[in-house]
């Protein structure tokens, strides 16, 4: 299967570079993945589609200010992007500079943060943080909000609210899981006086999310690894509601990752705690835990797409991404919704 099979064109005007004025108000399409069918509604017809006993599971991961700005041991200046944080003192991070730095060199970052390279690993760099706060602490107090590259602007004190959902929990993120982005206060209060289950996974979403797919066959991809943390009530809700008839539907790619993660990992068997995972979900994947996924529209030749068109089969969301371009529809992070629900293979 060849990466090319999940490109498509995108219009430029079509990339949302701001959040919807009120986060409930965007746009929905929904795809039944089981004969192709398309209907355009509002975000907020969400409770229509849901029934008591079902369970809804969130990424309640929180966005960290991960970018950094500062110096080398020479001088010339650097930019730093936090992927993961290691420990308290620790992070992986990518270095943008006009020459790579060395390992045993120092850094200067916010001119307050003496920073060593501890060593190079692929295209990230094992930093080390030489001061009494720690990195989280750091970060909060130094760093910008680090938006996804195609919207071409500076993050604002509006995104600092916007791009983080409401249910925002655990720092470690350095992307939004977007899906949960549309849910207010509100519409989540209203979903569980339905009697819907809400439960929680926590999945540290890396820049990796954003990279393109540069293999010319899509199995020859090295996807990045994220941690995730499955909490026992999540794994109690599940099954109970499987044994009842309860749907579950996963909030967002990143929740369906860690799930499904979770599964592969374990024998087939949803378990709670901690882990980490690569999982590349690619079409003749076997999806074993989610039957609906709430999702945004995703890059062309994006590991996103490839995930979706697992999820609905290739050809439906082929028809539906076309669709949501001829009824312009907002995309990517700041854009409309999509409810999928799960092609069923004969």
């Amino acid at each position: 299967m060849k990466t090319q099979d999940f490109d498509f064109n995108l219009p430029n005007e079509l990339i949302a570079q701001f959040p919807a004025k009120q986060r409930a108000s965007s746009r929905m399409l929904h795809l039944d993945g089981s004969n192709g069918q398309l209907e355009d509604t509002m975000f907020a017809d969400l409770p229509n589609y849901l029934r008591p006993g079902d369970v809804m599971v969130f990424n309640d991961t929180r966005v960290i200010k991960a970018r950094l700005f500062g110096t080398k041991d020479s001088g010339g200046k650097v930019e730093v992007m936090v992927e993961r944080v290691l420990d308290s003192q620790h992070v992986l991070a990518v270095i943008r500079a006009s020459h790579a730095p060395k390992p045993g060199s120092h850094l200067l970052l916010a001119n307050n943060i003496p920073v060593t390279v501890i060593a190079r690993e692929d295209n990230f760099y094992n930093l080390y943080f030489e001061h009494k706060k720690t990195v989280l602490e750091l970060l909060e107090m130094y760093g910008k909000l680090p938006l996804p590259p195609y919207i071409d602007r500076s993050a604002t004190v509006v995104d600092e609210t916007c791009y983080q959902t409401v249910f925002a929990k655990h720092d470690g993120a350095v992307a939004a899981p977007t899906a949960g982005l549309h849910f207010d206060d509100a519409m989540l209060t209203k979903l569980s006086e339905m009697g819907v289950i809400i439960a929680h996974v926590t999945l540290h979403v890396g820049a990796g999310t954003f990279q393109p797919v540069r293999t010319e066959y899509i199995y020859d991809h090295t996807m990045h690894h994220e941690n995730f943390y499955i909490p026992e009530e999540t794994v109690t809700a599940i099954q109970q509601a499987k044994n009842t008839g309860g749907r579950i539907m996963a909030v967002g790619t990143t929740s369906l990752r860690a799930l499904e993660a979770s599964v592969r990992n374990n024998d087939g068997v949803l378990k709670p705690g901690y882990d980490e995972t690569n999982i590349f979900i690619t079409p003749g994947y076997q999806l074993r835990v989610v039957e609906r996924l709430l999702t945004n529209f995703h890059l062309p030749r994006s590991t996103l797409l490839m995930l979706v068109s697992a999820f609905a089969g290739i050809a439906n969301i082929q028809q539906a991404y076309q669709h949501a371009i001829s009824k312009r529809y907002r995309f990517f992070s700041y854009g409309d919704a999509m409810l999928i629900e799960k092609k069923y293979e004969i």
